[in-house]
């Protein structure tokens, strides 16, 4: 019993758990390159005998290159090339380092699927020219090239940009080879006709009402003579472009609302790096309520809502048909606002049945409106069960009144729509229930009185009559 205790108990799963690591690391060794080291996360090539010839990549379709997040390669003086499909697998690749290696040409769209790369070395290769194309998509934090041979040409002039623009000190240990096979540093090139572009977008007023069209031009200019795009992002509207050399426009139809707030940019890119002039699309549109429900109870009681619209659009709260005035027990609270979309909700403090009715708010602004009802039940009538749904009383206590406001605004504007007096209704009610008290008091009052004299004179007529018959009673002697 102890042996089988023994083998079953925690010692068991230490041997499990020891066995999966060996299998863990006998699965990356039989996918490992040959002359290389292989983890979960790393590979690393520094071994230079017999060293490797080609980028290091694991067996074909392995689930390993997912999890690869640093790949290290040194002193590989046979490595030449980096291919378009040499790095694709490693998609998590977060960190590439290939330094004292022979590298001499990367392809252009070798990093196309590795959006996850930020740091990348090449010191010390034999680079004589590179492509901004390679990196243009990534969202590099660091970019080493220290002790390359390059070129001096129009070609590297973007990495003197890049590194003047970052102010890095690397910028000093940068050289080129002139026609002289001369060191010159990077810091100090000048090539004649070989800068950055620029880009100028022509466009009209960009506030629109949706369902509308517009259309922007631009213009691009620079030497060499860039190449132009537009930058949508993720416009919702039908859109097209048309570019002819140095100039080209952008037609969007059918405006949606959605593309309201959205940047739109022209782009100018040469050989040296990119310029580009943005403008942001504003949409107008008729009010949406998206969102109504039942009230929630959290530290006060809250009507929740969403409104969409632009311009800012005004609400207006109705209870059971009435305008509902707005005041310190009962307002409009907007708590998140995402460009024209609204996220609020009608708060109230401390409401109780006679809080109990329908209500609805109403959205608008000058270009349409929307609105919405539901029905509220904060808690029943006295001497109801509360499960039970009695009539809705047409009014509320004398907090709650009449009024319209703007979005997270409290101002009353009650002139602008009829209304019934809730406020004055409710007093007279008042009044007569004070009245029917202070009657009944007095009655109530009187009704003693009355009783009270009445005792009093039996009491009085009795002592009289014993008063006559004792003066009538003749003395014997």
């Amino acid at each position: 019993m102890s042996s089988w205790i023994r083998w079953h108990g925690p010692a068991m799963a230490r041997l499990w758990g020891f066995c999966w690591l060996v299998v863990g690391f006998w699965r990356a060794a039989l996918a490992c390159p040959t002359s290389c080291k292989c983890s979960a996360s790393r590979i690393w090539c520094s071994d230079p005998s017999p060293g490797i010839v080609a980028f290091p990549r694991l067996e074909p379709n392995s689930a390993d290159s997912e999890n690869i997040t640093e790949i290290f390669i040194a002193n590989q003086k046979r490595l030449e090339i980096i291919n378009e499909d040499d790095v694709e697998a490693y998609v998590g690749l977060r960190n590439l380092t290939i330094v004292d290696s022979g590298l001499k040409f990367v392809a252009h769209k070798a990093f196309l699927k590795n959006s996850n790369l930020q740091h990348i070395n090449f010191t010390r290769n034999k680079l004589t020219s590179l492509s901004r194309k390679h990196f243009r998509h990534l969202d590099l934090s660091e970019l080493i090239l220290v002790g390359n041979p390059f070129t001096c040409s129009c070609d590297i002039m973007w990495i003197k940009t890049l590194q003047e623009a970052k102010s890095s000190p690397d910028t000093e240990d940068l050289y080129c080879l002139n026609e002289s096979s001369k060191n010159i540093p990077l810091a100090n090139l000048q090539i004649p006709n070989c800068g950055l572009p620029s880009a100028n977008l022509a466009a009209p007023n960009l506030t629109v009402e949706e369902g509308k069209s517009i259309t922007l031009s631009c213009s691009v200019a620079g030497d060499p003579v860039p190449n132009m795009y537009w930058d949508v992002g993720n416009l919702v509207s039908k859109h097209m472009n048309e570019t002819s050399h140095t100039q080209g426009s952008l037609r969007i139809t059918n405006i949606s609302s959605d593309d309201s707030g959205k940047q739109i940019s022209c782009v100018a890119e040469n050989l040296v790096g990119e310029d580009q002039d943005s403008v942001n699309l504003t949409v107008h549109f008729a009010p949406t309520i998206t969102f109504l429900e039942s009230p929630t109870s959290d530290h006060h009681w809250c009507i929740p809502f969403t409104v969409k619209g632009n311009p800012k659009p005004a609400l207006q709260w109705f209870y059971n048909g009435a305008i509902l005035n707005e005041s310190k027990y009962i307002c409009t609270k907007i708590h998140v606002t995402n460009h024209t979309e609204y996220h609020g909700c009608l708060q109230l403090d401390n409401p109780t049945h006679m809080n109990n009715g329908d209500y609805t708010l109403i959205a608008k602004n000058e270009y349409g409106k929307d609105e919405k009802q539901i029905s509220a039940h904060f808690m029943g009538w006295p001497g109801i069960d509360d499960g039970a749904n009695p009539n809705y009383p047409d009014v509320i206590y004398e907090d709650y009144g009449t009024a319209a406001n703007d979005v997270g605004d409290t101002t009353n504007r009650s002139n602008e729509i009829p209304s019934t007096d809730v406020t004055d209704k409710t007093g007279r009610e008042h009044l007569s229930v004070y009245a029917v008290v202070v009657i009944a008091s007095v009655v109530g009052f009187c009704l003693l009185v009355m009783l009270f004299l009445l005792k009093l004179a039996r009491h009085s007529k009795f002592g009289m009559k014993g008063f006559v018959l004792f003066h009538k009673i003749p003395l014997d002697g």
